[in-house]
This record gives structure tokens, sequence and C-alpha cells, in this order.
């Protein structure tokens, strides 16, 4: 058995799908496309992704003395959850895949660490490694490319034979020579359903995404107000957006996650409740989610998401508990701000008696708020009329 073959079972044997071995050259087309998007403005917002970042991501020799070889395993996390029945008083989100189990983040890390250790034993001597899961400095998705574990798609995704987009990515960067593999000779020839699907248009192009306009990035990594003219595309997506993967050809037949702590528990892991997220204080926001990926949201974040998709359902129901946080001065801005759109968009006379009663009582300096809610408020009572 070769030491790729020997990398690929053991790496089998902790749950990831695929593996794939390219060399530790660097990514000099990885760290061109990223600068140009950086000085597009498409990445505005994150402001971790700096040019520096970029030139240590795309830079194997800066990340690891010696580095020969990249490791690069998908682990699949599809999963179907059916949506529970619909229930007018008890209104549900959506929240995309990758985070209906434990954060990928501890359970891809657990497992490549295993992967690393193994290498040494392979070897028969000790090796160096580094492990990469998504937070840190690395182009994962051009060394997987490069490895052959996948193509790329016009989604931005990595699309590997047999296991589609719904994958997520560990890289163990090594001064282990490794025998490489070849980059796979496949494309997504004409089909364009991820960018006809994107709710947002934020697929400007094949394999050009604009995050100031992606669902994901509003409901994850935006941490104020969600542009108002979004809002509505946003849907039913409380944390994330799966549209353009649901959409793509090659997950007709997805296959099922082997990784279990990656599936939902239960169904509300996957279709969750509204109404308690919006109830809850932060202990119980720590105790639900401070293992998930959702915590990256943060309370604040996903109670305004929740306001959002709750304006976007249109349910009366929801009424008495937006109009409520809306009347809360104690209540953080940006989620009373967010659901005072949600009542414009609700409508109805019970709506718009909660929206006057904010605009009498804030006149008195009875519901202090600040310029934004009284603005938002503004526009939903418009939305309203």
């Amino acid at each position: 058995m070769t030491v790729r073959e020997a990398v690929r079972e053991l790496a089998r044997e902790v749950g990831f799908d695929v593996t794939r071995v390219a060399d530790a050259r660097p990514l000099d087309g990885a760290a061109t496309a990223m600068r140009a998007r950086l000085d597009e403005g498409r990445l505005d917002g994150m402001e971790w992704i700096t040019a520096d970042r970029i030139a240590r991501a795309t830079d194997p020799a800066s990340l690891l003395d010696g580095a020969k070889s990249f490791v690069v395993m998908a682990a699949s996390y599809w999963d179907d959850v059916p949506r529970p029945p619909v229930d007018p008083s008890n209104p549900r989100g959506r929240v995309a895949r990758y985070a209906w189990g434990r954060d990928y983040h501890d359970v891809l890390r657990e497992a490549a660490n295993e992967v690393a250790t193994g290498l040494t034993r392979i070897a028969g001597s000790p090796v160096r490694t580094r492990t990469f899961v998504d937070s840190s400095p690395l182009a994962e998705r051009a060394v997987a490319i490069r490895a052959g574990l996948g193509w790329a798609g016009k989604s931005t995704m990595v699309l590997s034979p047999g296991i589609g987009t719904y994958t997520l990515l560990a890289t163990i960067l090594t001064d282990l020579e490794i025998e490489p593999d070849a980059p796979l000779a496949k494309s997504c020839g004409a089909c364009t359903r991820c960018i006809d699907s994107c709710p947002t248009g934020a697929l400007v192009a094949p394999g050009i995404l604009d995050a100031r306009t992606c669902v994901s990035f509003h409901t994850i990594e935006n941490r104020g107000l969600i542009p108002m003219h979004l809002r509505p595309a946003i849907g039913e997506w409380l944390f994330g957006c799966d549209d353009c993967q649901d959409s793509c050809p090659v997950n007709r037949r997805p296959a099922r996650g082997r990784l279990a702590d990656l599936r939902a528990s239960t169904p509300d892991d996957a279709w969750p409740a509204l109404f308690p997220i919006l109830a809850m204080d932060e202990p119980e926001f720590r105790a639900r989610y401070r293992r998930s990926a959702i915590w990256r949201t943060k309370r604040r974040g996903l109670q305004r998401n929740a306001c959002v998709v709750l304006g976007n359902l249109g349910d009366p129901s929801a009424v008495p508990i937006l109009a409520a946080i809306v009347l809360d001065a104690g209540a953080d801005s940006i989620v009373r701000g967010h659901a005072a759109w949600a009542l414009g968009q609700i409508g109805g006379p019970a709506a718009r008696g909660a929206l006057h009663r904010f605009t009498q009582a804030e006149r008195h300096a009875r519901v202090p708020a600040d310029d934004m809610v009284i603005v938002e408020v503004a526009a939903a009572v418009a939305a309203c009329a």
C-alpha cells in the first residue's frame, strides 16, 4: 500500500467520504481571483479578508515551513429532515443543512487531527503537519480543485462526483511528500441553474459571488441591519441558504453524510420554531446553540433573522410578539427595527395598531428609541398604508 492509499484508508475510517492529495506549490490562480474580488468590493463586510490574509492563504510555505503536500478531505453533510406540518400558531424558519448538527469546525477538526496524527505512523518517521478547517487562512477550495477532489462550480462550490456540493472540507498541510492526484477534467458545461436560483442575484457571473447581496452573508456574517430591499428575498432562511445547492443537478442523488454529529437531532434543528427564538435570553441561547455553527450569528442576529422570516411568512399570529419587541425600550435596537419591518409586511389592523402605539409612545418619550428604530417604524407604517 502506498502512502497515499494508506492516508485515504485512514481518512475513510474516521468518517471522510473523499480524500485527495495535492502538491504544496503556491495557489497563484486563487490569489489573483481573491484579490480581484477584494478590489471590486465584493467581499465588503468581511473585514478579516485582507490583502495580507489572501497572500498567506495562497502561500503554503508561509503556513508551514518545508510544506510539500496537502491532504484534502471532504465529508458529506447531506441529510433529509422533512418539514414539520404547517401550524399557524407555531411558524418555523429554515436552517442551512451544514448547521443542523454540531459545529462542523469542531467535528471535522477532531477527525482531521486523527488523520494528521496517523501520518507519522504511516510515514514511519516524524512529520510536521498543520490542520485547516474553514476558519484558518487557507484557500481550501482551490486546494481541493488542484487535488482533483472536485471541480469549480458556477456556484463557487466544489462539485465532487458521487457526493455533490453538500460537503465540508478539512485540509492537512504537511512536510511529508506524497504523490499528488490529478485535477479533474470536468466542468458545469452550459448549466446555470445555481445562478438562476439565487434569490438575490448574488451569483453575478459563473464562479463569482457578491457577498454584499448573499443571503448566507446577511443571515450569518452581517452584524447590523439587513438592507430593506433584500429582506423579502431571504424568504424562510433563518440561517444560511441552500438554494444554489438544492438546484444543482450534481446533487440529484446526494450521499447521506457518514459523520453522525453533523446531522439534525430533532426536526427543530432544521426547521426551528421562531417564537421561542424571539423569547430567548442569553443563557437560553448559549445552552441551545453554543456547540452549533448557529452560534456565529449571535442571539441578536438570530432574533433579527427570525423577525425577517416572520415578515416574509406574513402570518398575523406573529403580530403580538413582534409588537412587544418594538414597544420594549430595553430590547436590542437592531431586533426592534426588524420587528417593525415585519409588522409592516404582515399589515392589517393589529400590526398598524402596534406601530401607531409605538409612534404615540415615542412621541411622548415613553418608549425611547434610536433613530434607526424610528426610521424602520416609519417605513413599516408606510408599508401598511
